[in-house]
């Protein structure tokens, strides 16, 4: 396989070691800060907590009243391999201190046609780890609004992050400031701070005031000794996941199949998502 000319890297023990062009962004990325308050949410009760039967869970976005955006790996169980069954998911819209601004359950789902679960540390799907949530009900509260998706970036591109984690599940928190610092086709590599629950969390460009979503976490990883974060492009594979909908019940409008996805930079993450003990 011919590596990416942006991108190549050794298999280390806990996640990858790359090495990138001399131009690589200095990162300034700032701590992750707890939303703890209803005024911290407010604009942030579109991103919750997916909790995944007993295993575990991850974080997810929503981005009409009825539709999720997660990671793939999401919905497979850790152990067996299995798809999770949809009844046993539940989307907690603003999950904060015990309460939720809504719950809902799912009606169904689907993964990316390129996925195949292998692991959490398959490096070759970290390209196609996006998966689509279609809720039992539509969540249409005023204050549970969807964010818009589908902005790319570019190398240096300043990013937010809100997400759930380990030792953070209770209540959501941001990273204000964070960058890309490499790009690999479908995949970049950013100084977003994740953890084991951060799988599925949306990360954002901010442009004229408004919060769009560009990508998703797939994993966690090592660079240079440095924490990083992979994270998936969802320009092109939001459209990939409507139309396996559409095929699935007819409900959704035809859009234009995604291209066929692969990760060519030999990357060795580990995987993002907190499975408890």
């Amino acid at each position: 396989m011919r590596r990416s000319a942006i991108l190549f890297a050794a298999i280390a023990t806990l996640g990858f070691s790359a090495m990138v062009p001399h131009a690589a962004v200095a990162d300034d990325a700032s701590k992750l800060q707890e939303l703890t308050t209803l005024d911290d949410t407010k604009i942030w009760q579109g991103v919750g907590r997916l909790n995944l039967g007993k295993t575990g869970f991850c974080t997810g976005t929503l981005i009409s009243p009825d539709l999720v955006l997660t990671a793939a790996h999401c919905l497979f169980d850790a152990k067996s391999g299995a798809r999770i069954d949809d009844a046993g998911i539940e989307f907690l819209a603003g999950w904060r201190a015990g309460r939720a601004a809504a719950y809902r359950g799912v009606r169904q789902s689907v993964v990316h046609s390129d996925y195949i679960y292998k692991g959490r540390d398959d490096v070759e799907r970290v390209g196609s780890d996006i998966a689509l949530i279609q809720l039992d009900q539509p969540i249409r509260h005023p204050s549970i609004k969807p964010f818009e998706t589908g902005h790319k970036a570019r190398r240096g591109q300043q990013l937010q992050v809100v997400s759930y984690a380990k030792d953070r599940s209770t209540a959501p928190s941001i990273q204000e400031t964070c960058h890309v610092l490499a790009k690999d086709p479908g995949v970049y590599v950013t100084s977003c701070d994740v953890d084991f629950g951060a799988s599925g969390a949306p990360v954002f460009v901010i442009e004229d005031g408004k919060a769009r979503i560009m990508s998703v976490v797939s994993a966690k990883a090592e660079w240079n000794t440095r924490k990083v974060s992979l994270t998936v492009g969802v320009e092109h594979r939001l459209s990939e996941l409507l139309d396996q909908m559409e095929r699935s019940d007819g409900v959704f409008t035809r859009a234009t199949p995604a291209n066929r996805l692969s990760f060519k930079s030999g990357l060795q993450p580990s995987g993002a998502r907190f499975v408890k003990p």
